[in-house]
């Protein structure tokens, strides 16, 4: 009996340990901030074709909302930015493989999304918008007549813009394009009806092509919360960024990057 039960004790010992073992060893893993840290870098995701949240300008260099915002959280990190530019449909896939630390880029938070990443935000509330050269497009208050196989649609590549078009417009003709340059491209040579994207797309487009004939339904048909991408499960880069955008929003720093990028037009002249 007593043998018995120094060799249960002994498994226990031998349990216990290889119990602490793991505990330590996970706890000594470093966390998303901590690797930025020691890094020295803040990788961040973005498409770099958005305007006015993201896009080049002359030189091929970054610029934005999406941009400021990134290069605000690098700095109060103390750490450098690099911005890692990859097609809007690659961003996530990206975040997920730990190509970068998380993703600004105009990105609206769903739940299918939610579901593999995580969130902090929203940083900025969009919607969705038409661009075309057909004034009865945007003057019908009936948006079900939108859905015909009369029509045809353009909207950017795996964006909730392609979501919305087969959702609610699935007679319709869907077109995506690879940016909004494209996108906005087929609109002016008629081979598409119609652009559906983030009003404020629709509405930087009206300014850059004013002799085109293009109008747009400025009113948002829909409500498009823009959030910061994340890695799942790591609750203090959530509760750090989650922080540091309430603190730009209490301090109306978040409303001066919105009106420089969304109200003031007058970057238009360095956009590439």
């Amino acid at each position: 009996m007593n043998q018995f039960k120094r060799g249960l004790m002994l498994l226990l010992i031998v349990v216990f340990a290889t119990a602490c073992a793991h505990t330590n060893s996970g706890s000594m893993t470093p966390t998303s901030l901590e690797g930025i840290a020691q890094s020295g870098v803040l990788r961040v995701g973005t498409a770099a074709n958005m305007p006015p949240l993201n896009m080049l300008d002359k030189s091929g260099v970054p610029m934005g909302l999406d941009v400021d915002l990134a290069s605000y959280i690098a700095a109060a990190m103390g750490v450098k930015l690099s911005l890692v530019i990859k097609p809007f449909s690659e961003l996530l896939p990206a975040l997920e493989a730990g190509e970068v630390d998380m993703v600004i880029s105009g990105m609206t938070i769903t739940p299918e999304r939610n579901m593999k990443v995580a969130f902090a935000g929203p940083y900025h509330i969009s919607g969705k918008a038409l661009l075309t050269k057909f004034k009865s497009l945007v003057t019908s208050e009936d948006t079900s007549k939108l859905n015909s196989e009369a029509f045809a649609y353009t909207a950017l590549e795996s964006s909730t813009s392609a979501t919305l078009v087969e959702t609610m417009m699935p007679k319709a003709r869907l077109v995506t394009a690879p940016d909004y340059d494209a996108a906005v491209g087929m609109v002016l040579t008629n081979k598409v009806d119609a652009l559906v994207a983030d009003y404020h797309v629709c509405v930087l487009s009206l300014l850059k092509h004013p002799n085109e004939g293009l109008v747009s339904l400025i009113t948002p048909f829909t409500y498009e919360p823009l959030g910061i991408a994340m890695p799942a499960g790591d609750a203090q880069m959530m509760n750090w960024v989650s922080n540091f955008l309430n603190t730009m929003r209490e301090s109306d720093e978040l409303i001066k990057l919105k009106i420089k990028w969304i109200e003031d037009p007058s970057w238009l002249s360095d956009l590439k």
